[in-house]
């Protein structure tokens, strides 16, 4: 499979999860700056930049509550005081401002100030969640590099941790090795997988893996094993239906859609199902 099959595959798959799981069918707004050239192993996207043009969008109300949030560190305890400066802000541009990236971003920015297994780990799946959703390749793959570098702080924690072992491996997928191959993502779940034949987070990376690099017999495969073990997860359903798809198997792809119709309440996300469907079906 070449690299222009690849991408199709993999912006296929992006804008399922997208479109299923966060009700999203238009990208993220507000620039995506690239760093110089020199910079680009390792810093792809100007953050700074990204907030300061989410701040421009904020209503003055807003604008206003945010520099006081900016301007409360006094002299004492420093890294307590930016590790609680860091929470408010990731909730307020969830909450208030509705910017999810932000809301990873500073979460992980307070994540490594704690310096704790716990936080680092639930930061670092923040961001592999919300890069899901995003239709811009460089954007995600800076998520997937601030994933890649929460989960290896866990690690270093706990090198035993399967699950951060397998979300270190799935940031490959999305480009957080530096233009690198995703198989030794693939790899790191892989290992996971044979330790534990049963751990279906591993059994569910490996097939996403698969969908993105057109291995759609062996996605499926592991995805029929992920629904009947666990039959509500939402995503392997989803995801075991755009592999049918892929693979041109319309009548399971229906099948699966359909199944899948249950777990979704937003109308507007129905009906881009049933349009699926509907095209499949001709």
């Amino acid at each position: 499979m070449n690299k222009q099959q690849l991408i199709v595959i993999s912006g296929a798959v992006l804008l399922l999860f997208s479109l299923f799981f966060f009700g999203r069918t238009k990208p993220h707004q507000g620039p995506v700056t690239a760093a110089p050239q020199a910079n680009r192993s390792t810093e792809s996207v100007d953050i700074a930049a990204f907030v300061e043009h989410a701040k421009s969008e904020l209503t003055p109300a807003q604008q206003a509550k945010l520099t006081r949030m900016e301007n409360s560190i006094v002299r004492g305890d420093l890294q307590t005081q930016k590790s609680r400066l860091f929470d408010e802000l990731a909730l307020f541009w969830r909450d208030s401002a509705r910017q999810d990236l932000l809301y990873c971003y500073y979460s992980g920015e307070k994540a490594k100030l704690e310096n704790s297994e716990k936080s680092l780990t639930f930061a670092a799946n923040l961001f592999l969640q919300e890069l899901k959703s995003s239709e811009q390749p460089e954007l995600r793959s800076w998520m997937a590099l601030q994933a890649k570098d929460l989960f290896q702080k866990a690690l270093e924690k706990n090198p035993n941790n399967d699950s951060s072992q397998i979300g270190l491996g799935s940031t490959y997928f999305f480009g957080a090795a530096g233009g690198g191959s995703p198989m030794e993502g693939i790899q790191r779940i892989r290992a996971v997988a044979e330790r534990d034949s049963l751990n279906l987070y591993a059994q569910f990376m490996l097939a996403y893996g698969g969908v993105l690099s057109g291995q759609f017999d062996k996605a499926i495969e592991r995805l029929l094993r992920v629904v009947k073990a666990d039959p509500s997860n939402s995503e392997a359903v989803f995801l075991l239906a755009e592999a049918y798809e892929q693979k041109g198997d319309a009548p399971n792809a229906i099948k699966w859609y359909e199944a899948g119709k249950k777990f979704v309440t937003r109308p507007e996300v129905l009906h881009e199902i049933e349009m699926r469907i509907n095209a499949l079906k001709k």
